[in-house]
């Protein structure tokens, strides 16, 4: 499978869930998470999408942390079977 699956899942779940899976891109910021994921109610959250198997780079890595230590919703995924729980916790922050 490739990481390309596992977006298009993420953004169906999404759809699915009634909210939008944005792709995110932030010129002169690298490492910053694929997508911003808005669901209703003004709950957001960021997700790093990979290849099964594969882990974030240490930069994104540290994006992720230091989007966390400012409140966020933000992890990364490598399967599908990840992607409900990642929409739950986005629900209930």
């Amino acid at each position: 499978m490739q990481e390309k699956h596992v977006e298009q899942a993420l953004q169906k779940a999404v759809r699915q869930a009634g909210g939008h899976a944005y792709k995110f891109t932030s010129p002169g910021t690298n490492g910053m998470p694929d997508r911003l994921i808005i669901l209703r109610g003004g709950k957001l959250g960021f997700v790093e999408v990979k290849a099964p198997g594969k882990k974030p780079r240490p930069l994104q890595a540290r994006r992720l942390q230091q989007l966390q230590d400012m409140g966020f919703i933000a992890t990364w995924i490598d399967h599908p079977d990840q992607i409900q729980s990642v929409i739950d916790a986005i629900q209930t922050t």
